[in-house]
């Protein structure tokens, strides 16, 4: 399986891994999320008819997983909302300001679990607090734990993708602009999806 391994001085390189079939109680630990190995993004339907596609480019987050009970593992997230990239710069002007997330007054989106459940398989769920804008409210995970490998350098890594939902309103994101045709520019409904890669810490 080709990934991508990182050395000690932060340099991405291409390498060659293989990936394992672990015992689960031998990934407990702390873990780094690698922000160069690891994607956030988001999905909103643009003008009823398309899908708008961004994510954050610059953001941090820890792991502790707990492989004997899985219910004790927990999981924090900090994202720098200056950081967001939908590919357009018109756009990610728009997103910053007072319409939306207001990067001046809530620089910060912030995640920390309140509740993990093994679902069966390679399926988990977690539960937490997301805050933007101030406004805290619960959201949900559904993660597919994707194996375990050891890189090049040296890195134990662990890797999971996520998917949720969320209403934006609920957290205050409210702007809109209704269409001649009926509808609105932007969806409430916002897709979320993670690709995490994330490195055991050391002493």
């Amino acid at each position: 399986m080709s990934i991508f391994g990182r050395k000690n001085d932060g340099t991405a390189t291409a390498t060659t891994a293989s990936a394992v079939n672990p015992d689960l109680a031998a990934l407990t630990g702390e873990y780094t999320i690698d922000p160069a190995h690891s994607t956030i993004g988001f999905v909103a339907r643009h003008a009823m008819i398309t899908n708008v596609k961004g994510g954050f480019k610059d953001f941090t987050g820890t792991l502790r997983l707990d492989g004997s009970d899985p219910s004790s593992s927990t999981a924090t997230l900090d994202v720098v909302m200056d950081s967001i990239d939908t590919g357009n710069a018109d756009r990610d002007g728009h997103l910053k300001t007072a319409d939306f997330f207001k990067t001046d007054e809530f620089p910060a989106m912030t995640f920390r679990s309140t509740k993990a459940e093994a679902l069966g398989g390679d399926d988990y769920r977690v539960t937490g607090d997301l805050t933007i804008l101030g406004t805290t409210k619960p959201l949900t995970i559904d993660l597919e734990f994707n194996g375990a490998a050891t890189d090049p350098f040296g890195n134990e890594r662990v890797g999971f993708e996520g998917k949720a939902e969320i209403l934006r309103s609920e957290w205050g994101l409210t702007w809109n602009a209704a269409l001649e045709t009926g509808g609105v520019l932007v969806s409430d409904k916002i897709k979320l999806n993670f690709d995490i890669s994330a490195i055991r810490k050391t002493a």
